[in-house]
């Protein structure tokens, strides 16, 4: 049996003109990640990351715990683009949701920003986000879907015959790695990706086409009294 070992990147720059980005608290968080992986003895064969700079930057902190010392990258292990998604929301949606005045405040306040993405996601699941011309930088769920279960099936036919690889990759991304595991319904899907913590590690065990759960949204690494404040969503 072989092992993917899903960890969601650090946290974010919320707020900032760089969003794309680990905070300081995001650095600590994964650097805690790694020293507890390097205490228990844990070395991974192999490392990928999406093209995103938050997701490098998480890769390149746990590099020291990884066999070969190089970081894959796989744009497939990608997040959603929230902003096209965002967009769309607010020019075709927001209004009838009652939900225009939050557009001042979700840049800088987390729950409002939540709200809205969770409305937008709803949305999104359902197909019903129609973009046009001038959005393009817009995924259907569809098509997000099949590239992270595309990139999945890619990385799992690589590495086979026990191999263990860490995937520095984003919420979004390990929600529909557990629909792969768990064969949930969309819907579930996005309620998965609310739940997931920043660096929090996720084990799917794979043989062949069959495909298993693990743990999720382990933070074992954060789970001290000395370290619970640095536990995130956003």
């Amino acid at each position: 049996m072989s092992e993917l070992i899903l960890v969601r990147h650090g946290q974010a720059s919320f707020g900032q003109d760089n969003y794309d980005k680990l905070s300081e608290q995001g650095c600590q968080q994964v650097t805690c990640l790694a020293k507890h992986w390097e205490k228990l003895g844990d070395r991974f064969d192999a490392i990928y990351s999406g093209t995103l700079q938050r997701q490098q930057e998480t890769a390149e902190i746990l590099l020291p715990n990884i066999a070969d010392q190089i970081t894959h990258i796989h744009p497939g292990l990608n997040e959603y683009n929230a902003d096209a998604l965002l967009n769309i929301y607010w020019r075709d949606h927001a209004a009838n949701d009652g939900m225009a005045q939050e557009r001042a405040s979700v840049r800088n306040d987390r729950k409002a920003f939540q709200r809205t993405l969770e409305k937008t996601c709803e949305r999104w699941i359902k197909g019903k986000l129609e973009a046009n011309d001038s959005d393009t930088t817009f995924e259907s769920w569809r098509t997000y879907r099949y590239r992270v279960m595309s990139a999945l099936e890619e990385i799992m036919q690589t590495h086979t015959s026990g191999s263990r690889v860490v995937l520095s990759t984003s919420g979004g991304v390990i929600a529909v790695a557990l629909q792969r595991a768990l064969s949930l319904p969309d819907e579930q899907v996005i309620a998965c990706n609310w739940m997931i913590h920043n660096s929090s590690v996720t084990r799917l065990v794979y043989s062949g086409s069959r495909v298993s759960m693990g743990t999720f949204n382990n933070l074992a690494h954060l789970d001290t009294p000395q370290l619970r404040s640095l536990i995130t969503f956003r």
